[in-house]
């Protein structure tokens, strides 16, 4: 003999007006439940109920069953919290993942120096923290529970390196000066550096070329007759400047140099530069330069002293702002590309060129005017100690 159909009890006229006011509302869990509790007091089988509704026949008996233990609350949904938390990282397990994550990936055998979610999830497992391996979200759920934030690491890690402060500050001054260049227009963006161009070194070139004529960069020779020297020193400014209108220009100032640079040219060259910026109505320019002995010499940092002084005072002339770059970070100056682009532009790959030859070929790379070269100062460039000048000193001493 089969079980007996299953039907709601008999419905008071308070719980009918509730169900019928609910057949109303806009949430679907509250509407499909007064659907199956009305139907089933209208007499309706499980089976059809469950077709009318879209659900199956044994979450219509739970319903039933449930509103003969409840009553009107089978209409209020139910938390879906657990009410037992069962967390994958234990107390100690979480202290132990917090340490991992303020080291390097690199300790533990992982090609990066950037942790992600993902990356901590695998590193705690394979610690036996773990154990299966977690999600993304578990992760962060765990920093989250001990009051970390999963955020960018430049915001909270820190570093061992007693200057980390002051290199910090220096990266943070650079980086305002530089957006407060970008929305000024009296002022000049100016990377500065030097470069040599050579007459024998040969850049590495690419170039479409018939299989049966390759061509080839042929190895130069200079005579012992040529007066031109080897290679010519060059100074160079990458001047950017931007307009109202958000639209930025930018220019490549260059100045051939007699000898090698050093901090007497390094000045002549940077007044040369507030000339020009002040003819463009520039009020001062952003100097931009790497941690060279002849930027940083204190013959050049008093000629800034000096230079700028009269523009704080009495706010005429053009002010020469120094920024240094990072310590071995040539890739951060935007110059060192336009100078190897050039190298591979001015290259002849037959024969020698001539100093001038060399120096038209640079300066039409650029588009910009030929100047006569910087004096040379060799009186201001120190001989390197031979052993006899050495072993003299130290006898003497």
């Amino acid at each position: 003999m089969g079980k007996a159909p299953l039907y709601v009890r008999p419905l008071t006229d308070a719980e009918r007006a509730a169900l019928e006011a609910a057949l109303r509302s806009p949430d679907a869990f509250v509407l499909r439940r007064a659907q199956i509790l009305l139907a089933s007091a209208r007499g309706e089988p499980v089976g059809a109920i469950a077709v009318t509704v879209g659900s199956s026949g044994q979450a219509v008996r739970q319903v039933i069953h449930a509103f003969h233990r409840q009553g009107l609350a089978v209409l209020q949904p139910r938390p879906r919290v657990p009410h037992t938390l069962y967390y994958c990282f234990d107390t100690p397990a979480a202290a132990r993942l917090r340490e991992i994550l303020h080291q390097s990936p690199r300790s533990y055998g992982k090609q990066t120096s950037v942790w992600t979610l993902e990356l901590a999830a695998a590193v705690a497992y394979e610690q036996g923290l773990t154990a299966w391996r977690v999600s993304d979200e578990t992760v962060r759920a765990t920093v989250a529970r001990m009051g970390v934030r999963w955020q960018r690491a430049k915001q909270w890690i820190t570093s061992p390196d007693p200057e980390y402060a002051r290199k910090k500050a220096r990266r943070d001054r650079l980086i305002r000066l530089i957006r407060l260049a970008e929305r000024t227009e009296d002022l000049l963006l100016g990377y500065l550096d030097e470069v040599w161009w050579s007459r024998l070194a040969r850049p590495t070139l690419f170039a479409w070329q018939d299989p049966a004529q390759p061509l080839r960069l042929v190895e130069q020779t200079v005579a012992a007759t040529d007066p031109d020297p080897k290679a010519l020193a060059c100074y160079g400014l990458l001047a950017r400047s931007w307009q109202p209108d958000g639209r930025h220009t930018e220019a490549l100032w260059l100045r051939f140099v007699d000898g090698r640079p050093v901090s007497a040219v390094t000045i002549d060259f940077l007044s040369w530069c507030a000339a020009q910026a002040a003819a463009l109505g520039k009020r001062a320019v952003l100097l931009v330069w790497d941690n060279a002995s002849w930027h940083e010499s204190q013959k050049v940092r008093t000629w800034l002293r000096q230079h700028n002084r009269p523009g704080k005072q009495a706010g005429h002339g053009v002010r020469l702002i120094a920024c240094f770059l990072p310590v071995k970070s040539p890739w951060l100056n935007p110059i060192e590309p336009k100078w190897l682009s050039g190298k591979k532009r001015v290259v002849e790959p037959a024969r020698l060129l001539s100093a001038a030859e060399l120096e038209e070929r640079v300066c039409a790379t650029y588009d910009c005017p030929h100047y006569p070269h910087y004096p040379h100062y060799p009186h201001l460039v120190q001989p390197a100690p031979t052993k006899r000048t050495t072993a003299i000193s130290k006898k003497a001493a």
